[in-house]
């Protein structure tokens, strides 16, 4: 089993049985055949994966790690908002005709801001301190734009990335305000995983701890038959990332620098509807 599944499974069951069910209130999201789309949810869930020890990747339930890659360098080296630049379709949903989702996520980190040092956006800030301030306590980003929350077609779920330089070792928290926990849960923890592997990389510092904060762990309710039936998936070892060490700029990363070797994993039979 890896350490990702045991996670995962520990966490959606205590959710299943501790958890706090909005049956009996309004709610936003929608199935796409309009009914309301309700979840039984734990508050703060927070998890520590060692990147150290093994890649955190789930496999009773395969994880497409291409793709979750793909949208992390739409998101942080694209800066993109636009799902035309994105190789997968799993925005469509929010995007208008132009293919934009508003002012929101690669947008927000694509932001210039003036600094003393210079003008920097988000990223560059980070990749800039990793290098030459890597004591300081302010590395950080932060998508959660509250003057352009009116422009965005869907508020940041993932908004915050804390990076810390302890010795050679960079760590990093993920907060997250809400998390779909069977379609999107080890999405987000192998994607920020990889970013910090290679913020690492190009910054000369090893890859430690990355915590993922969810404030809002919940469980959709079509989705629990297709849960319980994870449950009884085989449970694999985690597989290993080989990662393109030659890469020592940020941007020059692609998809194709990354591979998992070894990966075993379960095949989701059925597809899982996103609530909108």
């Amino acid at each position: 089993m890896s350490y990702a599944d045991r996670v995962f499974i520990d966490n959606c069951k205590q959710i299943l049985t501790e958890g706090v069910w909005d049956t009996d209130r309004e709610v936003r999201p929608r199935w796409l055949d309009g009914t309301p789309a309700h979840t039984v949810k734990k508050f703060c869930i927070v998890n520590r994966y060692d990147l150290k020890k093994e890649f955190p990747i789930m496999t009773v339930r395969k994880t497409a790690f291409k793709s979750a890659v793909d949208e992390i360098l739409w998101i942080w080296q694209k800066k993109s908002n636009n799902v035309n630049d994105l190789n997968s379709h799993i925005w469509d949903s929010w995007a208008d005709e132009s293919g934009s989702i508003g002012k929101a996520y690669g947008y927000q980190l694509g932001i210039k801001h003036k600094y003393k040092e210079g003008d920097f956006d988000q990223v560059d800030r980070v990749l800039f301190d990793l290098k030459n301030n890597p004591t300081s306590r302010r590395i950080m980003t932060n998508i959660y734009n509250f003057a352009d929350l009116n422009e965005m077609h869907l508020y940041p779920c993932a908004y915050s990335m804390t990076f810390n330089v302890s010795g050679d070792t960079l760590n990093g928290i993920l907060n997250q305000r809400s998390n779909d926990m069977v379609v999107a849960n080890n999405w987000n923890v192998v994607q920020y995983s990889v970013l910090l592997l290679m913020m690492a990389q190009v910054s000369g510092l090893k890859a430690g701890e990355l915590v993922h904060v969810i404030a809002d762990a919940h469980i959709y309710d079509r989705h629990i038959p297709t849960l319980e039936k994870m449950f009884e998936n085989p449970q694999y070892d985690a597989p290993k990332l080989v990662m393109n060490t030659e890469v020592k700029n940020f941007y020059d990363f692609t998809v194709d620098d990354f591979r998992l070797e070894g990966y075993e994993a379960t095949p989701l039979k059925e597809r899982l509807e996103v609530a909108v």
